[in-house]
């Protein structure tokens, strides 16, 4: 098959990390165009990656590189409508987190995906590690027994100088706090392997810095499957960390890292004079050594949409962490116990993450 041509759009900080992990697919795409309403800095890019077209116009890029596949790296609050743009110009979506700020928008993209047949996927990357999955494979098939408890933290440090940017610290520019861009990632991650969730209570706060959104909330969350979970993500917190813990009936699996993990990051525990402690040596045993990261989540896509499939985290499976997202902040607003699958059209939490719809989204 012949490679996917492919442009990134916005040339921030992210867009990196996705420009290296288009390097690492050279011989299953190609890197057409660059868009940035910078001049000087998406020219700066564009030569730092050998990238042959550069634009300050996204209609132009979409129309003179024709690419199949975009990269979204721009600010949240004008993901949904990019978004929407290289849908209809023919190019599936590569988006960072957030993808969007409401399940409303979320709704928005699935049926523009309807019309054109194009998909947009979430870059979710914690998934992606060869750890990860197999320890996925292994929940699936029962190898640990009943999940029971678990601990999902995290606990990260921003200055106020990094709240200072344009595009942060409001609930019209970035979307949501710390709840939404930074600790969406291992929550997607803790449900993905613990399993549907049933309900969840939570409070969410700004702590320590002066902006409209939380940089801390906290929540427990029951599970279908009667287990327990704490969820804590803050941006106040100075020894940074991300840390998962999920408690089976067999054993104990634990991570930490930050941004990503290797396989070293995992520890498994059992208890004393454990029948399976045995086991729980083989079960350390990973089918690949992957980290998980924006090379191994690209590869992940890229092996789907070659196979013409949809991409894992597209679609319903990439709505659900934002539904969780949702109704965690419906209940810190409300005090409520929120269920999920209970946040409807006719909620005002359904347009918006803190209730309150913009004049903006009306129209």
């Amino acid at each position: 098959m012949s490679r996917l041509r492919v442009a990134v759009i916005g040339t921030g900080g992210i867009a990196a990390a996705h420009a290296d992990a288009i390097n690492g697919e050279a011989d299953r795409v190609e890197l057409v165009g660059a868009v940035d309403v910078d001049l000087a800095r998406v020219e700066s890019f564009a030569r730092q990656y050998h990238i042959p077209h550069f634009f300050t116009d996204l209609d132009a890029l979409l129309h003179e590189t024709r690419p199949d596949l975009v990269h979204l790296c721009t600010p949240p609050a004008l993901h949904v409508v990019q978004a929407l743009r290289c849908l209809d110009a023919g190019a599936h979506v590569w988006c960072e987190k957030p993808l969007c700020g409401s399940l409303a928008d979320f709704d928005r993209i699935s049926d523009a995906e309807t019309r054109t047949g194009k998909w947009v996927t979430t870059v979710f990357q914690w998934r992606s590690g060869s750890m990860g999955k197999h320890i996925k494979r292994l929940i699936d098939g029962g190898a640990f027994g009943r999940a029971l408890v678990g601990v999902c933290n995290t606990l990260w440090y921003r200055t106020a100088a990094y709240y200072q940017v344009d595009w942060r610290g409001r609930w019209d520019n970035e979307l949501g706090g710390t709840t939404l861009g930074h600790g969406v990632h291992l929550m997607d991650f803790f449900l993905w392997l613990f399993g549907e969730w049933r309900d969840v209570r939570a409070v969410a706060a700004t702590l320590d810095h002066d902006i409209e959104i939380d940089d801390a909330s906290a929540a427990v969350v029951r599970f279908e499957n009667g287990a327990l979970g704490t969820i804590t993500n803050s941006t106040v917190s100075p020894r940074q960390e991300s840390y998962l813990r999920m408690d089976f009936q067999r054993a104990t699996l634990e991570v930490s890292g930050l941004y990503h993990y290797t396989n070293a990051n995992w520890r498994f525990s059992t208890y004393d004079n454990s029948p399976y402690a045995e086991s729980s040596q083989h079960w350390a045993i990973s089918r690949g050594s992957t980290p998980s990261g924006h090379a191994a989540a690209y590869r992940d896509l890229l092996d789907d949409l070659m196979q013409g499939r949809r991409p894992a985290l597209s679609g319903a499976e990439a709505r659900k962490a934002l539904e969780f997202v949702t109704a965690l902040y419906k209940s810190s607003f409300t005090g409520q116990i929120i269920t999920r699958g209970s946040i409807t059209p006719d909620d005002p939490f359904y347009h918006a993450l803190n209730g309150v719809v913009l004049q903006r989204d009306r129209e």
